[in-house]
């Protein structure tokens, strides 16, 4: 039984279990083209799917089935990444519940448990993906703790060291207290907003008498300074610059320094420097050769190095040294001072900058072949904005330290000598020192950075370090698709190991797509409740609209504006190419033979449909291939919904349901030829919809399935000038009287009469040829067409192309109850446009309210405005004719 519109929910389902049964999503043996290779940026085995993901896959699928469909050797090369923090955060609160925890366990067991998770709990996202309708090729499908995978990252670690580009040092790095390891900057979080806290000024007494006033938002860290710094260029401070102060409470001598990063703006302009607690402090102690001294142990409680202190956690700690100093008179004035404080991404801890014994990687050799390669052009970023971003952290990077002190993940290839203390770094386990020979050596027990195994993916999906056919033919893949946020800390170390290990960039392009917004452009959170679920709003809307209203919105640099309204609407749209297929192309199509129709010649409407068809192929294969995923989008919307269905369709009707056998035969075929390719068109991005109806059309097919069939050329469908002009003035005539309609307050079913008269009698045959859809579509209840002469009276007018375009109103339309109509709506509007002008003249208003909300409001004024000029417009007429 034919249903009244398009049900999603059991198509995609059953339309997905049949692609992917029948092996369509891996690379085609008989393609073609040139391959084509994109590695999707592993989502976290502990993932669900959220927004970030909907809109990075769903760009993503549109490029892979574009390719594919153009004979390109398609590879989409899914996984998880195992997400060393969060995996074992999340097994650690399991086990909690079970009163336990990993120390209880032991290493081996934990890790067992992890699996176990993994194995049942974990990687519920790549189902969600196939909901979405990601074509990757499941058969290719990776784990970053794939033995493969490890082998990989074993091979990168032994040749770095070998390299000379890794070592082991004590340097600071970002601690969290609660989870027990270091941590990437980008495992930092940084609030959006910073709190408040406090600026101290502390008196430190110099040796000579008198004392030298610092400024710092850490007092406790006090405990573990090793100088004082002042700008060399600061008179207040010259005489001052390699004399010796007092540090209280421990009565350390400290030498006051001169260092030209000292900015002699902030605080009092001298800076107690703590380089074992302050990036800044010990970058300054490195360039000195200052003492380090490490004031927290392992949960940022005071060591023994903080004297009287011992014991406090870091913030009793501060309360104590404030206490203290304000005691001894050496405290001086507290201001508010705002504070971003860096926490732990996972379990929110406020980080601590800790000196720690740590693997890092010499990242400035690699960094610099990195940043050449986008210097020049053989990785091209898109948009070219974020390319200055890029070379920023690039030609700013620090060494990346790529040890974790967790047990889930890749463990450190290291053995210590337990008899003469040397490290041996080994492709296999390690069973004797490589220095002394002695069997008394012990594993490191760190594992390694997830963004490390990550950094290979390219290249280790492919099946490296074997030379693998895989390898030869998609390396360098294609195009990476990602999001700005992790463009230094993924992107950035993509490009640095695989040019160091495959000697060409990993790849050719990155997109880098913005964010998903709700409708006001504000992030959504959970704390806001503003969060829209791709996967409700997939099973309320199906895959196809929510895949389509994320393109239509992914507009380069601007960040997507989305509710749930927007989905809906092209829910809507979906609707409308069902209703389009089913109502009225293939609607009584029995007996119907598309071989014989296409051999009947072409109507002028046939032939204009054709040519917008054909320009359209060129603007969204231009589109797609530039990464204007919006263009594409509005494109074929505008296509299919104004061209196609509003138009075409209509304009189809006298002849689909005349008399003519051949003209309705031959109008049927373009109807049908015309959904076949925009099907083709659409399905990157509306894949299920575009699969269903394909299958349902009564042409042959070249493929089983529309993702195999050639993308549509414009060459089969040509521009016909004459067509696209001729129709262009017969729809502007339409719309004139369309126009006239809605200014005069007719009744939408209401049939009313035309006059054309034009001087040019070629355009009077023109238009009386078209006279059938004129009066049909522009509601007429005649229409006459007149070379020259004299315009009725009382009558609305418009002007297209030369064409005076007229509509007798008496009879037609009440004069005196429009009069009335068009009054109450001068009011209306005037009273609208008030109180918009009311808002705008508000300093206040305009100060506070959101630059978007005072936008909308400008736009709403001009908008009033011309509302209200045409209203008097009109007024002015129907008093004339009373």
């Amino acid at each position: 039984m034919e249903t009244k519109g398009y049900n999603p929910e059991q198509t995609e389902k059953n339309w997905y279990q049949w692609w992917e049964s029948q092996g369509f999503f891996a690379p085609q043996k008989g393609a073609t083209g040139e391959p084509y290779c994109i590695v999707i940026p592993p989502p976290n085995v502990t993932g669900s799917l959220h927004m970030g993901h909907g809109l990075n896959n769903t760009l993503q699928d549109i490029l892979i089935r574009y390719h594919r469909m153009k004979g390109d050797k398609a590879l989409w090369v899914p996984g998880m990444d195992h997400a060393g923090i969060a995996t074992q955060y999340v097994v650690e609160r399991e086990i909690k519940k079970d009163g336990s925890d990993r120390h209880k366990l032991g290493r081996e067991k934990f890790v067992e448990r992890v699996w176990e998770w993994v194995e049942t709990s974990g990687g519920m996202i790549l189902n969600q993906l196939r909901k979405l309708g990601c074509s990757c090729d499941w058969s290719h499908q990776r784990f970053t703790l794939d033995r493969g995978l490890s082998r990989a990252v074993r091979e990168v670690f032994v040749k770095l060291w070998e390299d000379g580009l890794l070592y082991r040092g004590k340097r600071l790095i970002n601690w969290c207290p609660r989870c027990h390891t270091a941590l990437s900057d980008l495992e930092v979080s940084l609030p959006k907003d910073p709190k408040k806290g406090n600026l101290w000024h502390l008196r430190y007494p110099l040796k000579e008498g008198g004392h030298i006033t610092v400024a710092t938002t850490r007092p406790e860290t006090m405990l573990g300074d090793t100088a004082v710094a002042v700008n060399p260029e600061d008179q207040r401070y010259t005489n001052l610059i390699g004399k010796m102060a007092i540090l209280p409470f421990l009565n350390r001598e400290i030498p006051i320094i001169a260092d030209e990063h000292v900015d002699q703006n902030f605080g009092t302009g001298a800076l107690k420097i703590t380089p074992a607690h302050d990036f800044d402090d010990f970058a300054i102690g490195e360039r000195h050769k200052l003492e380090m001294i490490n004031i927290f142990d392992m949960n940022a409680f005071i060591n023994e190095s903080g004297g009287p202190f011992k014991g406090m956690d870091r913030y009793k700690a501060r309360e104590k040294v404030i206490e203290e100093l304000d005691a001894m008179g050496l405290l001086g004035p507290i201001e508010d001072y705002p504070l971003r404080v860096g926490r732990c991404y996972r379990c929110r801890t406020e980080v601590e900058p800790w000196l720690s014994d740590q693997w890092f990687v010499k990242a400035k050799p690699l960094a610099d072949d990195a940043a050449r390669a986008v210097r020049e052009g053989r990785t091209k970023i898109v948009p070219q904005n974020w390319e200055k971003n890029y070379f920023e952290w690039m030609d700013n990077i620090r060494d990346w330290c790529v040890s974790r002190q967790i047990w889930w993940g890749h463990r450190i290839p290291a053995w210590y000598c337990d008899k003469c203390g040397g490290i041996t770094v080994s492709r296999e386990d390690a069973t004797k020192c490589s220095k002394c020979g002695s069997g008394e050596i012990h594993q490191d027990t760190d594992v390694l950075d997830t963004w490390f195994s990550s950094a290979l993916w390219p290249f280790s999906t492919l099946g490296w370090p074997d030379e693998t056919p895989d390898l030869g033919t998609f390396y360098p893949t294609s195009v990476l698709v990602t999001a700005f946020d992790i463009l230094f800390f993924w992107v950035a170390r993509m490009m640095m190991m695989g040019i160091h290990f495959m000697k060409d960039v990993p790849f050719r392009e990155v997109y880098i797509h913005a964010l998903v917004r709700d409708e006001y452009g504000e992030k959504m959170s959970k704390s806001k409740g503003n969060v829209i679920d791709p996967l409700v709003v997939i099973d309320k809307y199906g895959a196809d609209a929510f895949r389509f209203t994320l393109a239509a919105f992914a507009a380069q640099g601007r960040d997507i504006k989305l509710s749930e309204s927007r989905i809906e609407g092209y829910r809507h749209f979906c609707n409308k190419i069902w209703q389009a297929a089913h109502g009225v192309a293939l609607k009584d199509i029995s007996g119907f033979n598309i071989e014989t129709a296409r051999k009947l010649p072409y109507s002028h409407e046939e032939r204009w449909i054709r040519s917008r068809l054909g320009k359209t192929i060129a603007a969204m294969r231009e589109a797609i291939e530039s990464y204007r995923f919006n263009e594409a989008a509005t494109a074929i919307y505008n296509f299919i919904w104004l061209e196609y269905c509003d138009w075409f369709i209509e304009m189809s009707k006298p002849s689909l349901y005349g008399d003519d056998k051949d003209a309705a035969a031959a109008v049927r075929r373009t109807l049908i030829d015309v959904l076949e390719a925009a099907m083709r068109l659409l399905h990157p991005i509306m894949p299920f919809l575009s699969e269903d109806l394909w299958q349902s059309l009564p042409v042959p097919k070249p493929t089983k399935s529309i993702m195999l069939a050639p993308y549509p050329d414009a060459k089969d469908f040509p521009f016909d000038k004459v067509a696209e002009e001729e129709m262009t003035i017969v729809m502007d005539v339409i719309n004139a009287l369309r126009n006239i309609r809605g200014e005069n307050g007719i009744k939408p079913g209401a049939r009313i009469p035309a006059v054309l008269i034009t001087k040019d009698e070629s355009f009077g045959h023109l238009l009386w040829g078209r006279h059938v859809h004129i009066e049909g579509l522009g509601k007429l209840s005649s229409l006459e067409i007149k070379v020259g002469g004299e315009p009725p009276q009382k009558a609305a007018a418009s002007t297209v192309w030369g064409v005076d375009i007229h509509v007798p109103l008496e009879g037609v339309v009440d004069f005196a109850e429009e009069v009335k109509r068009l009054e109450k709506e001068k009011s209306r509007i005037g009273k609208q446009l008030e109180g918009v002008l009311k808002k705008l003249s508000n300093d206040e208003f305009i100060d506070k309210a959101p630059p978007d909300v005072v936008e909308k409001e400008r736009e709403k004024k001009d908008e009033l405005t011309q509302l209200a000029q045409s209203v008097e417009k009109h007024l002015d007429r129907m008093r004339a004719f009373l």
